[in-house]
C-alpha cells in the first residue's frame, strides 16, 4: 500500500469514526414545566449522559394543555415522561402506539388532606363531606381509597379541583387532593399547619407514576436509542439523588421563577417515591407488572376502561432489564 492509499484509508476510517460519534437528535416531553419532579432528565442532559449514549437530547416542558401521550405516540417527541399506569391504559384503549419502558415513581404520589379541627380524622369521615379531586385520573385513586374503607363516591359530594390550593385554604371544600412532592409542600410553605394527611398508598392504592415512554415505531426502528435513553435517564436520577444540591442547581437553571427550598423538598419527596417498594431492591424505573394488572382490574371495575387492554405491547421491560445496575441502583 502506497503512502497515498494509506492516507486515504486512514482518512476514510477517521471519517467513519467521526460520523459514528455524531449524536442523534431526539426529544423528551415532560408532563409539566421544569421542576425537581424531572431532575433526573435535566441532570442526564447537563452531565452529558445523553451525549455519552449517542443522543443530542432536547427537553420539551409540558403544561396543563399539553398531552405527553399523543405527542410521543405520534412521533412529535421521541420519548416522554407521561402519567401513571392509568394514563398508559387509556392511551392504549385509544389505540395510541405508546409503550412504557420504565416507571419512575414506585408508589402513588396522591394524598388527601383535611384541615385540623374539621372532624375528619379518618377516610370514613369523608362521608357527607365535599371532596375535591383532579378529574385527570386522581378521581380513580380517590375511588379506590373509598372502596378500601367501605365507601362509595355517592356517599359524599365529589367536585372538580382546580390546580390552585387556595379554595381548600379558604375551606370551600372539606378534603382536597395533593401530590406528596408538590401541593402538600405548598400548603406547608403557606403556613397551613395541622393537616390531616391520608396517603393513597396506605389505603389499597398500588400504582406507579411518571411512566417513561416511547412509541412502537421508535422501539422497532431505533432500539439502540431507546436503550441509550433509558440507561442515561436512570443514571441521571441516580446522580441526582447522590448529589442533591447540584441537581437542584441544574433544575433551577432550567426553570424560571422556581423557589429553591420548594425544589429541595420536591426532590426529597420524589426520591422517597422512586425508592418505595421495589425501587430500592430492584432498581430505579422498575415496572411492576403485578401492579399494572391490579390497576387495570380496578379501572375495569369502575368502568373507567370499557374493555380489557392487552398489557404485553403496552409495557416492555426488556430495556429496563438491560440497564446496568450501576445506573439504576443506589
Amino acid at each position: 500500500m502506497t503512502l497515498l492509499t494509506k492516507g486515504l484509508a486512514w482518512a476514510a476510517l477517521a471519517g467513519t469514526v467521526m460520523y459514528g460519534s455524531v449524536a442523534t437528535a431526539a426529544s423528551v416531553r415532560l408532563r409539566w414545566v421544569a421542576q425537581a419532579q424531572f431532575a433526573g432528565v435535566y441532570v442526564a442532559k447537563a452531565k452529558g449522559f445523553y451525549k455519552e449514549a449517542g443522543l443530542d437530547m432536547t427537553i420539551n416542558p409540558g403544561g396543563p394543555n399539553i398531552g405527553v401521550e399523543p405527542l410521543v405516540a405520534s412521533g412529535a417527541d421521541t420519548f416522554g415522561i407521561a402519567g401513571a399506569i392509568d394514563s398508559m391504559l387509556y392511551a392504549r384503549e385509544k389505540n395510541l402506539p405508546l409503550v412504557c419502558i420504565g416507571m419512575s415513581q414506585q408508589a402513588s404520589a396522591y394524598a388527601f388532606v383535611a384541615h385540623s379541627g374539621s372532624g375528619i380524622d379518618a377516610v370514613k369521615d369523608f362521608k357527607g363531606k365535599t371532596v375535591a379531586a383532579w378529574f385527570t385520573g386522581s378521581q380513580y385513586t380517590l375511588y379506590t381509597v373509598l372502596a378500601h374503607e367501605g365507601l362509595k363516591p355517592g356517599d359524599m359530594k365529589v367536585v372538580a379541583q382546580p390546580f390552585s390550593m387556595q379554595p381548600f385554604i379558604d375551606r370551600q371544600y372539606d378534603v382536597a387532593t395533593v401530590t406528596l412532592y408538590n401541593e402538600l409542600n405548598t400548603l406547608r410553605e403557606q403556613g397551613v399547619t395541622g393537616l390531616k394527611v391520608f396517603k393513597a398508598d396506605d389505603f389499597g392504592v398500588a400504582t406507579q407514576m411518571d411512566a417513561i415512554v416511547t412509541s412502537e415505531k421508535v422501539i422497532r426502528e431505533k432500539p439502540g436509542e431507546v436503550q441509550g435513553f433509558l440507561d442515561a435517564t436512570l443514571k441521571g436520577w441516580k446522580y441526582a439523588f447522590e448529589h442533591k444540591a447540584e441537581a437542584v442547581d441544574i433544575v433551577m437553571a432550567a426553570g424560571s421563577g422556581l423557589d429553591r427550598k420548594h425544589q429541595e423538598l420536591m426532590l426529597d419527596a420524589i426520591e422517597n417515591l422512586m425508592l418505595a417498594h421495589s425501587g430500592k431492591t430492584r432498581g430505579l424505573g422498575y415496572v411492576d407488572m403485578g401492579v399494572v394488572k391490579s390497576v387495570a382490574d380496578q379501572l375495569l371495575a369502575y368502568k373507567a376502561l370499557k374493555a380489557p387492554v392487552d398489557l404485553k405491547p403496552a409495557f416492555d421491560a426488556s430495556f429496563w432489564d438491560k440497564v446496568p445496575d450501576a445506573n439504576k441502583k443506589l
